[in-house]
């Protein structure tokens, strides 16, 4: 019955419209966007730390910077 993701994605809308009700709905959906966009711009940080430890590691294999 419960086979693919939408599924279970159709489920999940209804049980926080009946947790949090609607007005709350846009909040939470505002609030998660703005998580997954920091949690993002926190990888992108730790990527380009990693990427200038290795260059100051071993300068020879680095890519030229752009």
């Amino acid at each position: 019955m419960f086979d693919s993701i939408d599924d279970w994605l159709i489920i999940a809308v209804v049980a926080g419209v009946l947790f949090y009700g609607s007005s709350k709905i846009p909040q939470l959906a505002h609030s998660l966007g703005r998580s997954v966009g920091e949690f993002k711009r926190g990888r992108l940080e730790v990527d380009r730390e990693i990427a200038s430890e290795k260059a100051v590691v071993n300068p020879a294999s680095a890519p030229p910077p752009h």
